[in-house]
C-alpha cells in the first residue's frame, strides 16, 4: 500500500529564523532608487525598467482602500519595510549548491522529500529570489518549461512577455501596482499543447528576515488541451514588527487547457498578506483555484476567473480560519464574458476567538450572453460568542437565458452534537475539532491527499485553546 508523505505544514513548524548575510539589499523604504537597483541588479531590459517605473507612479496614486477593506491597512509603513534582498541571482539546480542557511531552512520544512516523494518540479524561493528550481527531466524533454520569474524573464521574452500583466494590469489594484513596481521571484510555467502534467509542480515561498516586504510574480500558461496543477505553500517566523507579503498570480488557459491552482498558506500572525489572483479561460477551458487560509494578520484574496471563451469553466473552493486578532478577507470573482460558460464559488470559514471572517464577491454576466450558469455557496461557523462573520456577495445576472443560484449559512457548533460527543469519551476540545473538520471536510476532500491530510492536523492544532 501505497504511504501518504508528510508535508509538515503545522502551524509552528515555520516559526523559525537564521540570521542571513544578504548579497544584495535595496534598503529601507520604497522610492525611485529602490526601483533602479532592483532592475540593475537583475540586469533588466529597459522595458521592465518602465514598467516598474509606471507601476510606481500608480502604487503612489492610487489610496488605500480603506472604504471596505480593515483599518488594519493603515498600519502598514512602506517606508520602513525592506523590498530586495537576496543571497544570489540564479537559482541552484541542486540541493548541494543551495546555500547553507537556506538549505537548512528548506530542509527543515521538508521540501526535499516533497520532492523525491510525490512532485514534478519544485521551486524554493527565500526572501526575494529562488534559492533552488528543478523539474523532472522527462517534462523537460516534452518542452514544459518551469522556472523563476527573473529566469523566465530572461531566457523566454517572447512567452513572457504577451501575456505578463496582461490578465492583471498595473492599475488593477494598489496592490497589484506595488507588486509590479518591486516584484521579485515566483514561478514561470509553460505547458506546450496537448502535455499533461501528471504530477503536481510546486512552488514554497519563505520569508525569513524581519521588516520585508515578499513581491513574488507568477505567471502559468497551459497551452491548447495542456493540463497542469501547482500547488504553493507560504511560512514565515514570528515576528514583532510587519511583514508585507502581495503576490500577483497569472493563469492563462488556453483552448481545451486545465489549470488548477492550489494554495495553503499559514502565515505567522504578524503577516499582511494582499494577494491579487487571476486566470484567463479560452474557449472549453478550465481554471480551478483551490485555496486554504489560515495565519496572518489580514488576508485580502480573492481569486477569480475570466471565462472569455464559449464553454470554459471557473472554480473558486475555500477554506478560511481566522483566530484571535486576524481578519480572513477572501472571497472570489468570476466574470463570464462568452456563452455556454460555467462558475462555481464554495467558500466555507471558520472564525475562532475574536477573529473575524467575511466572504467578498462577484459575479458578473452581460445580457448578451446566453446559457451561462453559476453557483455560490457560503458557509460560517462561529466558534465563540465574540467570533464575527460577514458576507458581501455582488451577483449581476441580466438576460433571460442565463441562471444562478446563491446559498449562505451562518451556524454555531451545536452545543447538544458536542455535549454527544463527550458522552462518548471525547474531551471537549476533541469534540470541538471534530465538528470543525466535519463542516470543512466535503471541501477538504477537492484537496490532493497529501493535503488534506495536514490540512485536518492543522485545523486540529488551530482548535487548541479555543473551548472556553
Amino acid at each position: 500500500m501505497a504511504t501518504t508523505p508528510d508535508i509538515n505544514i503545522e502551524r509552528d513548524q515555520g516559526n523559525f529564523h537564521y540570521d542571513t548575510t544578504y548579497e544584495y539589499d535595496a534598503g529601507v523604504g520604497l522610492n525611485d532608487q529602490t526601483i533602479d537597483y532592483i532592475s540593475k541588479v537583475k540586469e533588466e531590459d529597459e522595458w521592465v525598467h518602465d514598467f516598474r517605473r509606471k507601476a510606481l507612479k500608480i502604487f503612489r496614486d492610487k489610496p488605500t482602500p480603506t472604504h471596505w477593506a480593515s483599518k488594519d491597512l493603515e498600519n502598514i509603513h512602506y517606508d520602513k519595510i525592506r523590498y530586495y534582498l537576496s543571497k544570489g541571482q540564479r537559482p541552484s539546480r541542486t540541493w548541494d549548491e543551495v546555500p547553507e542557511e537556506v538549505k537548512n531552512t528548506f530542509e527543515r520544512l521538508g521540501i526535499p522529500e516533497k520532492e523525491r516523494a510525490y512532485l514534478a518540479g519544485v521551486e524554493a524561493q527565500f526572501d526575494s529570489e529562488a534559492s533552488y528550481s528543478n523539474m523532472k527531466e522527462e517534462l523537460a524533454k516534452q518542452g514544459v518549461i518551469f522556472v523563476g520569474s527573473t529566469e523566465g524573464l530572461m531566457k523566454y521574452p517572447e512567452i513572457f512577455r504577451k501575456w505578463f500583466g496582461k490578465v492583471i494590469p498595473i492599475g488593477d489594484n494598489k496592490f497589484s501596482a506595488l507588486n509590479s513596481a518591486v516584484f521579485s521571484g515566483g514561478s514561470f510555467i509553460y505547458v506546450p499543447p496537448g502535455v499533461k502534467v501528471k504530477q503536481p509542480l510546486q512552488a514554497y515561498f519563505r520569508i525569513n528576515a524581519e521588516n520585508f516586504g515578499q513581491f513574488e510574480r507568477t505567471l502559468i500558461i497551459a497551452d491548447e488541451g495542456a493540463e497542469v496543477t501547482y500547488m504553493e505553500g507560504c511560512t514565515a517566523p514570528k515576528f514583532e514588527t510587519t511583514t508585507l507579503h502581495s503576490a500577483v498570480v497569472e493563469l492563462v488557459a488556453l483552448k481545451g487547457a486545465k489549470i488548477q491552482y492550489i494554495t495553503v498558506q499559514n502565515w505567522s500572525a504578524n503577516v499582511f498578506n494582499l494577494v491579487t489572483k487571476r486566470g484567463l479561460a479560452m474557449e472549453d477551458a478550465e481554471v480551478k483555484w483551490i485555496d486554504c487560509n489560515i495565519g496572518s494578520r489580514l488576508t485580502m484574496k480573492y481569486p477569480g476567473v475570466v471565462m472569455r471563451g464559449e464553454g470554459a469553466r471557473g472554480e473558486v473552493l475555500s477554506i478560511a480560519l481566522a483566530h484571535d486578532g486576524q481578519h480572513q478577507d477572501t472571497g472570489a470573482k468570476m466574470v463570464h464574458a462568452a456563452d455556454k460558460t460555467a462558475s462555481n464559488i464554495i467558500s466555507k470559514s471558520i472564525s475562532i476567538g475574536q477573529g473575524r471572517s467575511t466572504y467578498r464577491g462577484i459575479v458578473a454576466m452581460p445580457k448578451h450572453l446566453k446559457g451561462c450558469k453559476n453557483n455560490t455557496e457560503c458557509d460560517a461557523l462561529l466558534i465563540n460568542t465574540n467570533s464575527r462573520t460577514d458576507t458581501y456577495p455582488a451577483i449581476t445576472v441580466r438576460g433571460e437565458q442565463n441562471t444562478v443560484q446563491h446559498e449562505a449559512s451562518v451556524s454555531k457548533v451545536s452545543a447538544e452534537q458536542i455535549f454527544y460527543m463527550m458522552q462518548r469519551g471525547l474531551s471537549e476540545e476533541q469534540a470541538m475539532s471534530l465538528s470543525v473538520n466535519g463542516f470543512v471536510n466535503d471541501l477538504i476532500r477537492e484537496f490532493p491527499m497529501e493535503y488534506s491530510v495536514e490540512l485536518k492536523r492543522l485545523i486540529d492544532l488551530e482548535m487548541e485553546g479555543s473551548v472556553g
